[in-house]
């Protein structure tokens, strides 16, 4: 018989209660996933009455990756010239253009029901997805959900 599990632990041997906690709720019917907040990011946030704490050290029945984030909108351009100054030598222009719309992308929203912020995104998209560096992630300038930013090129050919 295997012993028994101490309080405030789940039986995957997280606490239950810590940012590490694998347990997931149970789902209430009918209740509607997301509600909306003119006052958040994104217009709207994760409705906390969609969600009962099972009893026990249980698993609820809400599935695995089962809420849906914020969607992701950015138009990405590029223009590039060449221009030929001799037989055999030219210069290339090009201007990179990122999110040129300048739309916001919001990153996933805190899903830890202890915190005050339960339900909202509190980062941008771009830097949700890290800083790059010993962190890892690509620099969120250009990384996708990141703000308008451009960068320009001259390259000599020959």
């Amino acid at each position: 018989m295997a012993p028994a599990q101490p309080i405030g632990r789940d039986p995957f041997g997280g606490d239950l209660s810590a940012a590490s906690s694998v347990q997931r709720p149970n789902l209430v019917p009918g209740v509607p996933l997301w509600i909306a907040n003119p006052n958040v990011a994104g217009g709207r946030e994760i409705n906390p009455a969609a969600f009962t704490i099972p009893t026990g050290l249980v698993q609820g029945d809400l599935g695995r990756n089962t809420l849906p984030g914020f969607g992701a909108t950015e138009v990405d351009l590029t223009l590039r010239r060449q221009f030929k100054l001799r037989e055999r030598l030219a210069l290339q222009a090009r201007a990179d253009l990122f999110n040129i719309f300048n739309h916001p992308n919001f990153g996933p929203a805190v899903n830890y029901r202890t915190s005050p912020l339960f339900g909202q995104s509190t980062q941008m998209l771009g830097a949700s997805l890290g800083s790059g560096g010993q962190n890892g992630g690509l620099n969120p300038l250009y990384q996708i959900g990141g703000p308008r930013s451009a960068q320009l090129a001259l390259k000599l050919l020959f």
